[in-house]
């Protein structure tokens, strides 16, 4: 993954979070709504990529999760990255809840555009998705197995690291890592596909497996 300055800019944004998480757990309303802004974003993206942006579906799976997570305050541990994670893990339960009581529904192939305009400073790996158009993501991310789908969603669009995501996924940090890294590798092989790359033959990106 690349580094570069992103790792600062990654630094200051989850010490700003952390700062408000604590604020908000000493009864900052304020500091609550900063931490909403920071991270709705990014859950809200996730969710959409789970349970599909019908109506105001994401929406309102996102208010159960930040009513679950308004109430549970008080019990998080940890720091802004943390934060991030726990959130994104209520989210998923929720998300989960949500498509059993559809009956499962079949997972949407929609990638919304707020999605790949997130400011997240996260997304080392996301310039495969911001080199292309909302049409081709969604036709992309349709495209991928359930599991890299949604390796990419929490380290691209939540902005999660593999540790976090594991947790998140209740799998091992290298099977997410493994899972992100081939959905990335695909959709950059077919973004370059998208583009007329003229190479005939897969060559060394063909090597998803």
């Amino acid at each position: 993954m690349g580094r570069g300055g992103e790792p600062r800019r990654a630094q200051a944004y989850d010490e700003e979070l952390g700062a408000a998480v604590a604020r908000a757990q000493e009864g900052d309303e304020a500091a609550f709504a900063v931490a909403y802004r920071l991270v709705q974003p990014g859950i809200l993206g996730y969710l959409r990529g789970l349970v599909g942006h019908d109506g105001e579906t994401a929406e309102d799976v996102a208010a159960e999760a930040w009513l679950e997570i308004a109430r549970d305050l008080g019990r998080f541990r940890g720091d802004g990255a943390g934060f991030r994670g726990w959130t994104a893990t209520i989210a998923r339960h929720r998300a989960l809840d949500h498509l059993r009581r559809q009956k499962a529904r079949p997972r949407p192939s929609a990638l919304e555009q707020d999605m790949l305009e997130l400011p997240g400073p996260h997304s080392t790996s996301g310039q495969a998705l911001e080199a292309i158009s909302t049409e081709q993501a969604l036709a992309l991310i349709a495209g991928l197995p359930r599991d890299q789908a949604e390796a990419v969603l929490l380290r691209v669009v939540v902005g999660l690291d593999a540790p976090s995501a594991a947790r998140v996924l209740g799998k091992r940090p290298g099977a997410v890592r493994t899972a992100a890294y081939r959905g990335l590798k695909r959709l950059a092989e077919q973004l370059g596909e998208a583009r007329g790359v003229t190479d005939d033959g897969p060559g060394p990106l063909g090597e998803s497996r």
